[in-house]
């Protein structure tokens, strides 16, 4: 049984003088504000392992697909939390026929590598890299049917990996931010000629700021607001039913 992690993320990232930078201190502090999304793996999915290009080894639980081969997903978490805060939503995408992948990122979970969350974080699209690449090496996944879902920094590391990436069919992206720490993704989502859905609380000014932007760098974008939902992961606690959305998204652009 994987132990939740205990520190979680940091409910806003920075930008040039908007915001000030989180230091772990602060993100530990936060940690008792956030809902439990999930205390253990499910027992519908497996853990895996595997390397991302650097040689870092990486953890993942992967529910694998009922029929196959299938569509698939991958999941990523934000900073500090883990792959454990996807459960709910990997299980009702296995249940609606996709694979879902939820990876630990670098020095998360059980994942290798150390965590320096006022560090550079480039290094992390590795590990997404990764990921994608391990569902794409597989025979019971479609590989031109993969899409990509993120919170926070997630989203952030999806939109860079699948600007390189034209194998990266359709993003999901939760509270994803013009600038997070160094990682501006205004122009790398220009570069993503495919479908794109931002969803953003409307009690997280940065993240819905940053949605308008971002929605308008190409066509195939959709936007979701919340209701009072917080930030990233926290919003699937808040709002049961963004799960469901999320489903529906994939469905669309990827089946």
């Amino acid at each position: 049984m994987h132990r939740r992690p205990r520190s979680t993320e940091a409910r806003r990232c920075t930008a040039p003088r908007q915001l000030l930078r989180v230091t772990l201190a602060s993100a530990l502090a936060a940690a008792a504000l956030l809902p439990l999304l999930s205390t253990e793996a499910s027992a519908s999915s497996h853990m895996v392992a595997f390397r991302a290009s650097d040689g870092t080894q990486l953890a993942a639980d992967l529910y694998d697909a009922p029929v196959q081969p299938a569509a698939a997903v991958v999941l990523v978490h934000m900073l500090t939390r883990s792959r454990l805060d996807w459960v709910a939503t990997a299980e009702r995408l296995q249940q609606a026929g996709f694979m879902a992948l939820a990876v630990d990122l670098r020095g998360h979970g059980q994942s290798g590598g150390a965590l320096d969350p006022g560090g550079d974080l480039a290094s992390m699209q590795r590990d997404v890299q990764a990921a994608v690449a391990f569902l794409r090496s597989r025979n019971d996944v479609i590989t031109g049917r993969i899409g990509v879902t993120g919170a926070s920094l997630g989203a952030n590391l999806a939109v860079l990996v699948a600007a390189a990436d034209p194998s990266i069919r359709s993003l999901a992206l939760l509270s994803a931010s013009g600038d997070y720490r160094g990682l501006r993704i205004e122009a790398a989502l220009r570069k993503v000629n495919r479908p794109v859905l931002l969803v953003a609380g409307s009690d997280d000014p940065y993240a819905l700021r940053s949605a308008v932007t971002l929605a308008a760098t190409g066509s195939g974008r959709e936007t979701i607001t919340a209701p009072a939902a917080g930030h990233g992961t926290t919003m699937l606690a808040r709002q049961p039913d963004l799960t469901e959305r999320l489903v529906d998204w994939f469905r669309r652009t990827l089946l």
